[in-house]
């Protein structure tokens, strides 16, 4: 055998393992990226659930003092039941618009009753609602860091070519749909 032969077929062999140990270190980390994404969404669902878990007891807090509100509680409980069936990042931002501004809502009606203000129940929901509200912020910031990293990791070149290829598609961030719906967080504190 040719020594040139043997160099080119130990070239090509030497090229081939490093573009599999590429394949195979790219895609293991896409999906260490994609599992810790999942565990991040997983973590804002938990939070979701607890913060609607809080809604019905606030509710009748307030429906005892404001039954005559049932607009309010009836935005607010359909507004409940979107976060709760939201499956996807882009559900979910848009049932957090719709809770936000009915969480508003009866906050606002609950500024008319200074019985209800003083209530020690209704301070302990308002304060586990605040509670719950830092918890679904920072369990946003987690997940939108996950979801970038492997957005970028999936776009950069040139893990670009592959990606798709192996099933990876770019995620989408939890954002608000409506800013002006946060911009000002409701009222809890009276």
């Amino acid at each position: 055998m040719d020594s040139a032969l043997v160099g080119i077929i130990i070239a090509v062999v030497v090229i081939l393992i490093i573009i599999g140990i590429y394949f195979w270190a790219t895609y293991n980390s896409l999906v260490k990226l994609k599992v810790r994404v999942d565990e991040a969404w997983s973590d804002i669902t938990v939070q979701l659930k607890r913060r609607a878990d809080l809604i019905p007891n606030i509710i009748e807090s307030v429906k005892g003092y404001a039954s005559h509100e049932s607009g309010v509680f009836e935005n607010v409980t359909r507004a409940r039941a979107e976060t709760l069936s939201a499956t996807s990042p882009a559900e979910a931002t848009a049932a957090e618009t719709h809770m936000q501004k009915s969480l508003k809502s009866i906050f606002a009606v609950a500024e008319s009753y200074p019985q209800l203000q003083a209530s020690q129940n209704f301070l302990q929901l308002q304060s586990e609602l605040v509670d719950s509200e830092d918890k679904i912020q920072g369990a946003r910031r987690f997940y939108n860091g996950g979801i970038r990293e492997f957005n970028t990791k999936t776009k950069t070149f040139p893990n670009t070519l592959i990606s798709k290829r192996l099933g990876f598609e770019a995620g989408d961030f939890f954002e608000v749909g409506e800013p002006s719906a946060i911009a000002e967080p409701p009222r809890v504190q009276f």
